[in-house]
C-alpha cells in the first residue's frame, strides 16, 4: 500500500525539481547566450542524362511504367 502513495509523491517531486531547474536557469541573470553565424550556402543541382534508354532495349510497357 505504500508503493502507491510513494511511486506519485516522488513523480511529483521529480516533476517540481526539473520545473524549479528550469526556471531558475531561464531566469539566471548571469547567463549569456552565444550565438554563431554561419555563411550562406548555395545548392546548385544538376540532373544527370539517363543511362539507360528504355525505349531502345525492346522493353514492355509494363516495366517502363514501373522504373519511371
Amino acid at each position: 500500500m505504500i508503493d502507491r502513495i510513494l511511486t506519485p509523491l516522488l513523480t511529483f517531486a521529480v516533476l517540481i525539481g526539473a520545473t524549479l531547474a528550469i526556471a531558475s536557469a531561464w531566469f539566471d541573470s548571469r547567463s549569456t547566450v552565444r550565438t554563431v553565424r554561419l555563411p550562406a550556402v548555395e545548392i546548385i543541382v544538376k540532373r544527370a542524362a539517363p543511362s539507360v534508354d528504355l525505349a531502345s532495349t525492346g522493353a514492355t510497357e509494363a516495366s517502363a511504367s514501373r522504373v519511371q
